[in-house]
């Protein structure tokens, strides 16, 4: 186990999960969010090539639509 930073909460999570692996894990889907690793913005597209690692800091932005 590693302790990752999500959304400024500190969070145990299994050793080399994948970034993908890590949203399927907290039931998010690919579809309006971005991901941002240690400050820099990860494409969707490497999602499952980006290995987190201990101390990572991770946020989420969830996009919603409205009127």
């Amino acid at each position: 186990m590693i302790e990752v930073l999500i959304n400024g909460k500190n969070k145990s999570i299994d050793a080399n999960l994948n970034l993908r692996d890590l949203l399927t894990s907290l039931d998010l889907t690919a579809e309006r969010i971005a991901v941002e690793l240690n400050k820099d913005v990860v494409r969707k597209g490497d999602w499952e090539n980006t290995t987190l690692a201990e101390r990572d800091q991770i946020e989420i932005i969830h996009f919603v639509g409205g009127g």
